[in-house]
């Protein structure tokens, strides 16, 4: 199956080597996360007595996450560390781009296997194109290294419960996201007590570990962090606020906001939005994983349920969340890979709506970047960046449609409270031996 793998091997390599480049050739900094905040946050925090924010002599040792609150889980300072041992003959940007793309290697290999599963070979193909649509965004920030673990968490989940839990939950630690598809196979799957294991092993050392380092006060900084922002401006609850923006309606206008590094926007009615958003995103979350619950009582198989309990869990958490950065749409591609990979007939439609999503976010950044930052944005580029957010929430309806429709009965409902949760199926009553 040599004539499968190797033009993938390659196709991997040019796709990778170009989406690098185009972070160099492209406007508005696509690659700016990286030499703006990962490696100051990464360098300040390796050469202590440096202070953080501005990398100048400190007499106090400050560590992101540790020694004070950090917008991301602790364990994302995992890979801006691990750049370093590029670094040295690259630059650190260059070796963050290196980084990235040798954790897709490590999943993309094992994704495709030795050739022979056409679903795998397939899902392989629309995971390149996915990254070179989205362009450097999906290279050069944090959510890209947490895509390969959510693949491989997704191929494990069945046959490898716990491996699969540990990997997604690093994941969580780096970036939240990856949990709606820890929480997809708490749902579909039997052997769940393996995942829950998994999961309390990596939060225990990780917790473990930032309170020995002194950083007990901010384990949890980055849930308050995110809960407290507004609305960013490429979030789908922005629509409305952006398009009276660019209008010139008073009181509508885009602003940066320094403290979280992003546009935001605003008008009448925002802080109630606001507060409301991160609830209804989570209820809808909750509802769908309720159905989830429901199918699998009735019988539904894991097979049939997991991909688009997955692909709805994920789509819900970007569709309905008020941070909307473009990066996000990268979490896409782990259920929709899982998808292919295990149905393919079922998600040419997913991967091909996921493509289209993937082109015009990188349509949008950071090719009509410019168009959007201004306190009264360009109204062309407003109808892109809207076009894709519409875009993804016909992804998410599309997406709740296919787990309410997914068929029951084909496996032996769970007996009772113990088998649904340990998997294990009760012994048969033995009948005594007539005398």
């Amino acid at each position: 199956m040599l004539r499968r793998v190797v033009p993938l091997l390659i196709a991997f390599v040019a796709v990778h080597v170009v989406v690098g480049i185009l972070g160099y050739q492209q406007p508005n900094e696509p690659m700016g996360d990286v030499y703006l905040v990962y490696e100051p946050w990464s360098r300040c925090a390796l050469f202590g007595g440096i202070d953080v924010t501005s990398c100048t002599r400190s007499d106090t040792w400050q560590w992101p996450g540790i020694t004070e609150k950090w917008i991301y889980p602790q364990l994302a300072f995992l890979p801006m560390t691990f750049a370093w041992i590029f670094a040295w003959f690259t630059g650190y940007t260059p070796a963050w781009a290196i980084t990235v793309s040798l954790f897709n290697l490590v999943a993309f290999v094992i994704l495709v296997g030795k050739g022979r599963s056409t679903g795998r070979v397939l899902a392989a193909w629309f995971w390149l194109a996915a990254i070179l649509l989205v362009g450097p965004v999906g290279l050069y920030r944090i959510d890209g290294i947490t895509v390969p673990f959510a693949i491989l968490g997704g191929i494990w989940m069945l046959r490898r419960p716990f491996l699969a839990s540990v990997l997604l939950s690093v994941a969580v630690w780096m970036k939240v996201w990856p949990a709606a598809i820890l929480a997809a196979g708490l749902v579909a799957i039997r052997r769940r007590l393996a995942l829950v294991y998994g999961a309390v092993a990596v939060s225990l050392v990780t917790i473990v570990a930032v309170v020995a380092l002194g950083g007990a006060p901010f384990v949890f900084g980055f849930v308050g962090d995110q809960t407290t922002r507004g609305i960013q401006m490429e979030a789908p609850v922005g629509a409305v606020y952006m398009f009276l923006a660019a209008f010139y309606v008073p009181g509508n206008e885009v602003y940066y906001d320094g403290d979280v590094l992003t546009f935001q926007v605003t008008g009448p009615g925002a802080e109630p939005l606001i507060a409301a958003m991160t609830p209804i995103m989570l209820l809808v979350m909750a509802g769908v994983a309720v159905v989830g619950v429901l199918k699998m009582r009735r019988g539904a198989t894991f097979l049939s349920l997991f991909p688009p309990l997955s692909l709805a869990l994920v789509t819900a958490f970007i569709a309905l969340n008020k941070v909307g950065s473009p990066q996000y749409y990268v979490w896409l591609f782990a259920p929709v890979v899982l998808g292919l990979m295990i149905d393919r007939r079922r998600w040419y439609g997913f991967a091909a709506m996921t493509l289209v999503i993937a082109a015009l976010t990188q349509w949008m950044y950071p090719l009509m970047y410019d168009g959007l930052m201004a306190q009264h944005p360009n109204p062309f580029p407003v109808f892109v960046l809207e076009a894709r957010n519409v875009l993804g929430l016909v992804l998410l309806v599309w997406a709740i449609v296919r787990v309410v429709r997914v068929p029951v009965g084909r496996v032996r409902p769970p007996a009772g409270l113990r088998e649904i949760v340990t998997g294990r199926r009760p012994l048969p009553t033995r009948v005594p031996a007539a005398r």
